[in-house]
């Protein structure tokens, strides 16, 4: 396969519609896959998470509905979870849906555990009734099914946790330079990026709805009231869009790197902003793409979910890049925009999906904004400071240094505070 080929795959693969917070919606979609292999009715369903499925799972509103948590969203599965809508399994949730889940989860069926020494993302559905049992594991990626069984039947079995990481686009990203992700872009026809446009359309649709309507704790609507030209505007639409997202808005964005909150940011500060001053389509998709290459890229070293806030830090770094690739191509003017972001956003650390993230999307969209205006004029913050390197390449990879090695226990901290308070 080709460098190209390789790449748009990566793309391909780091775009896909969600509904609501990923977390809750990947669990969402295993039970629902655990519910279509028992074909019973079920009896007992476990729930067995990584202490980051936990974490942002634990606060966030399933869209829909205003109840919240991975066990009501698991509830919810066992009622109308459709596996054919991937991360979209809660779509076609109605009020006597809600009803039906609120009576499962007071028969005490569902039981959630948190695998404290599991590392990456792990989601495990055993679904039972008197004589069958399911078993449904996701790993690595929040749509990766790597095995399913019923009874004694293994149905799929996926390699070695190892070689299923190993050959996932969040690694093979590596293989590139920075400069090899600008200069795909640079060179591929528009019409093999054309479904970029679907993600724009799609995350402005929630943006619009989250600035027009009272949602979530009024964030958005303070926001909108300080619009005064078109970056306040962009920053204004992807924190109400965030905020929609978080408090259950019915109406599915487009994730990035497997956030959704990542795919706002990463889409909506440059398609506003390239609308606004007049760019073209083609200019505003191939920007974002960018800013999707660059978003994966920096997931790929610090993690898919991580004790670091990735919406406010990958998405950062993505969508900055993305604005200066939109006014002017200049490499080096991209690489400096990624320094300014790393140098100033790296230490945000992220506790959990829940309406606060809207207040991070917008620390993270205004500084993308101004990390990238800065570099236009030619403005870095030096490579001998704190983290930063000489290379923009070095500087991701200190950043996951300090994610992977450097906040092994953060986690822990972090979940043990808002499991107890």
């Amino acid at each position: 396969m080709l460098n190209k080929d390789i790449i748009l795959q990566i793309l391909k693969d780091s775009v896909k519609p969600a509904l609501g917070c990923t977390e809750p919606g990947a669990v969402a979609y295993a039970v629902s896959r655990a519910k279509e292999i028992l074909n019973e009715e079920i009896s007992k369903l476990t729930i067995s998470v990584d202490k980051n499925i936990l974490k942002n799972g634990m606060f966030v509103i399933i869209p829909g509905t205003k109840e919240k948590g991975i066990i009501f969203a698991a509830a919810l599965s066992m009622v109308c979870g459709r596996s054919e809508y991937g991360l979209e399994a809660l779509k076609d949730v109605n009020n006597s849906d809600i009803e039906k889940a609120k009576e499962i989860i007071k028969k005490n069926v569902i039981y959630l555990e948190l695998k404290k020494d599991i590392e990456g993302l792990y989601i495990k559905i055993e679904a039972e009734n008197y004589s069958h049992k399911s078993v449904v594991i996701i790993k690595n990626k929040h749509d990766n099914i790597v095995f399913e069984s019923k009874d004694d039947l293994v149905i799929k079995s996926d390699k070695s946790t190892n070689e299923v990481a190993n050959s996932h686009s969040e690694n093979k990203i590596k293989d590139f330079s920075i400069y090899d992700l600008i200069d795909f872009v640079n060179n591929v026809e528009i019409e093999k990026i054309e479904f970029i446009s679907d993600g724009i359309e799609m995350n402005k649709k929630i943006a619009y709805a989250g600035l027009e309507e009272d949602v979530g704790v009024g964030f958005g609507k303070f926001i909108r009231g300080k619009v005064v030209d078109t970056e306040s505007l962009a920053v204004a639409l992807t924190v109400s869009a965030s905020e929609a997202r978080m408090s259950g808005y019915p109406l599915p964005v487009m994730s990035s790197a497997g956030s959704g909150n990542h795919g706002l940011v990463a889409i909506i500060p440059i398609s506003i902003i390239g609308e606004q001053s007049g760019f073209n389509k083609e200019e505003i998709i191939r920007a974002v793409a960018l800013s999707h290459l660059f978003t994966s890229y920096v997931k790929s070293y610090t993690g898919v979910l991580s004790p670091l806030c990735g919406c406010g830090i990958a998405a950062g770094v993505g969508c900055s890049a993305g604005l200066t690739y939109l006014r002017e191509k200049n490499k080096d003017k991209i690489v400096s925009s990624i320094k300014n972001v790393l140098a100033g956003l790296s230490g945000m650390i992220c506790d959990g999906a829940k309406i606060g993230c809207a207040y991070k999307l917008y620390l993270s969209s205004i500084s993308a904004i101004e990390a990238s205006k800065m570099a236009l004029n030619d403005i870095v913050i030096p490579s001998d400071n704190g983290i930063l390197a000489d290379s923009a390449e070095d500087c991701i990879r200190n950043l996951g240094r300090v994610s992977m090695e450097g906040m092994k226990d953060t986690d822990n901290t972090i979940l043990d505070i808002m499991i107890n308070k």
